[in-house]
């Protein structure tokens, strides 16, 4: 089964706000996410994929997601690409 650890992007209040996760299912993930359903900080808002990188095991995916939550400058050098 195949891992995704993907990056979102919205606009609230006059800023871009990321938000960073994994998954198995990309499509139905960004559905729930849109949908207030996904996790509590994405609720009420208007998401877009803007970073995803697909992975064989679960373990390697969670790893490289925990890495890029904590990592700002590489976020925020993604980010820039589409701002």
């Amino acid at each position: 089964m195949a891992y995704f650890v993907y990056m979102l992007l919205t606009k609230h209040r006059g800023k871009f706000i990321s938000y960073v996760g994994y998954t198995n299912n990309l499509k139905n993930r960004l559905s729930l996410h849109n949908s207030s359903k996904g996790a509590k900080f994405t609720k009420g808002k208007k998401w877009e994929i803007i970073y995803s990188k697909k992975y064989l095991n679960k373990s390697k995916a969670m790893k490289d997601e925990y890495k890029l939550k904590k990592d700002y400058k590489l976020r925020n050098k993604i980010k820039r690409k589409f701002i």
